[in-house]
């Protein structure tokens, strides 16, 4: 049955934790769990701290900045163009500004002739 849930043993930050997880979702937890424990160790890394409670705070915290900040990204068109097209967004309005600006010192010395 799809909706039959089974239980996976998973260990964040040295501890153990079992969670519901349907068989077909088994990997993607799998993942996440890899990412958030690695996520949780960096943070007790660079804190030094052994809390285990506000290292899963901030981890959570990291995780979401990330994801709406990739969000974001992704709703902002300039972007989407640039990951569809493999075009440098960036790069390219530095190249228009800069032919912007030189039309606009060929106007200025032509208009010095009249």
């Amino acid at each position: 049955m799809p909706n039959d849930v089974t239980f996976l043993d998973i260990v964040l930050l040295g501890k153990e934790y079992r969670v519901a997880c349907p068989p077909e979702e088994r990997e993607a937890l799998q993942a996440a769990v890899a990412f958030v424990d690695g996520k949780m160790h960096e943070i007790a890394e660079k804190t030094r701290s052994n809390i285990s409670e506000r290292i899963a705070v901030m981890a959570a915290l990291n995780i979401a900045h990330e994801h709406l900040n990739l969000k974001a990204s992704a709703d902002t068109p300039q972007l989407t163009a640039e990951s569809e097209t493999g075009v440098d967004i960036a790069a390219l309005m530095r190249r228009i500004q800069d032919m912007e600006a030189q039309l606009d010192a060929a106007l200025a010395s032509q208009e010095k002739l009249f």
